[in-house]
């Protein structure tokens, strides 16, 4: 299990961010998809839960075969998908990510907004107490992102809105800009399977990263698109646009149904999720691949068997690293 901690600024407030935050996702997963790949929505319906209340559950299927790098397409089955399942009760997300494929792999993703630049170190203490962490600063403005997702038009150093008048964001923005929110995520990568758990965890958190850096720098770009939206607009959006990006991808349901009545407490999925979902197109690193004439020791599992996905792992630091340079995994 690898454990960090991302903190990612945005120059808009964390109640203005609620709004964004849905239409960023619909509209990046809309982006992603085309026939045959991409994110499927199954479920999107509201409910409460007894801890943090109201909510939002979004269960997800992102298809994405042909997107692998080379090196797991020839691995896995040709209809292959990655399962997704959120529970927003923002300010605070839960976000969990699966693959029946790899039932020893698995994405855990915690998330709390709060309106400052990143300064409050104790935001996870109940959620990760006695588990070591690093703390990754992402800066939306001046991190590079992998050159293929680039666009001038979303590069919060050139963008200004003319609605908020905020924007072309200099080094340095996040000392002096007001308004500033940060976006904490408390990120948990496990591959349990021997020889490959570090390495693959490292690279995992990597894409992980620029999934992140994307994300919330096209919702800062698209902040006219959005900050008029009412909830009840976004909503209607989010529905409209997830419909769309089914029929994109080939998949035809009923109607979804984005509900403003809470689904009975029998028919709630129990929570226990908030990141945008990206296809992993990243290359594969050569260390991926275990040596044919390793010998193989004798305690390795013979067989991979199911987490349990209902109980979350407790997450228990002694000590927190911080880092204000772009997370890399570490090579061994």
């Amino acid at each position: 299990m690898l454990l960090k901690e991302y903190r990612i600024c945005m120059p808009l407030t964390v109640d203005e961010y609620k709004i964004g935050q849905l239409y960023m996702i619909s509209k990046h997963s809309h982006e992603q998809s085309d026939r045959g790949e991409g994110v499927e929505v199954v479920q999107n319906e509201p409910f409460e839960d007894p801890h943090h209340g109201n909510g939002q559950f979004t269960e997800k299927r992102v298809y994405l075969n042909s997107k692998l790098p080379s090196w797991a397409r020839a691995v896995v089955p040709k209809i292959f998908y990655v399962t997704e399942k959120a529970w927003n009760y923002y300010p605070y997300t839960i976000t969990g990510k699966s693959c029946s494929f790899l039932p020893k792999f698995s994405i855990h993703i915690e998330t709390k907004y709060e309106d400052n630049k990143g300064s409050n170190d104790r935001i996870f203490d109940n959620e990760a107490k006695d588990l070591e962490r690093e703390v990754c600063f992402i800066d939306i403005a001046c991190d590079e992102i992998p050159e293929r997702y680039y666009k001038e038009s979303e590069d919060p150093k050139h963008f200004k809105s003319e609605k908020t008048g905020r924007g072309q964001l200099r080094e340095g923005w996040r000392d002096s800009h007001q308004p500033i929110m940060c976006s904490y995520k408390l990120v948990t990568v496990k591959f349990e399977v021997w020889g490959l758990q570090t390495r693959v965890e490292q690279f995992v958190h990597k894409v992980v990263r620029d999934i992140l850096l994307i994300g919330h720098r096209q919702a800062f770009a698209w902040v006219d698109e959005w900050y008029d939206m009412t909830m009840d607009e976004v909503r209607e959006f989010e529905r409209a646009t997830q419909e769309a990006t089914n029929r994109k991808i080939g998949v035809f349901p009923p109607a979804i149904s984005i509900s403003s009545i809470p689904l009975l407490p029998s028919s709630v999925h129990s929570a226990p999720s908030s990141a945008p979902s990206t296809p992993l197109s990243t290359d594969a690193p050569e260390f991926l691949s275990v040596p044919k004439d390793r010998p193989r020791k004798k305690s390795a599992p013979e067989t991979l068997t199911l987490p349990d996905p209902e109980k979350k792992a407790t997450l228990n630091l002694p000590g927190i690293h911080f880092s204000d340079k772009p997370c890399r995994p570490k090579l061994e």
